[in-house]
């Protein structure tokens, strides 16, 4: 018993340390996305919106941003399925957005890009 103990404390470990190196490598890729969008407590809109409370939010939504029409109508609701495809091409996802970024083509960067915007609630704090 004490040996199946051991073997679960170390899977658990194992599966939260994997997590935080997926939040350290989004924050590495988050450095492509920085000089247009803000994340964190003192976040503010800049050439694009502020990116806190991403999971869940209807895209065009954040207050004082002036969003493409192709955005604002865009129907999406973010989640990471909609993130990982827009970020590989955002033109080709949302044709008129006036995001200009060539993307991120390869998925485990854009996960770990997703794992690390998902961390911040509306408010800027991490969960």
């Amino acid at each position: 018993m004490k040996r199946i103990l051991t073997v679960i404390a170390v899977v658990a470990a194992s599966v939260s340390a994997a997590a935080a190196e997926d939040v350290a490598a989004g924050a590495t890729a988050f450095k492509k996305c920085v000089s247009c969008h803000d994340v964190g407590p003192t976040a503010k809109n800049k050439v694009g919106p502020v990116l806190n409370g991403l999971d869940g939010r209807k895209s065009g939504s954040i207050a004082g941003y002036s969003y493409s029409d192709a955005n604002k109508n865009s129907g999406i609701t973010w989640d990471e399925a909609n993130f990982l495809d827009y970020i590989k091409d955002p033109k080709a996802k949302v044709p008129g957005t006036k995001m200009v970024f060539a993307g991120i083509k390869t998925e485990a960067e854009a996960k770990n890009l997703w794992a690390y915007l998902k961390q911040y609630d509306a408010e800027g704090k991490t969960k």
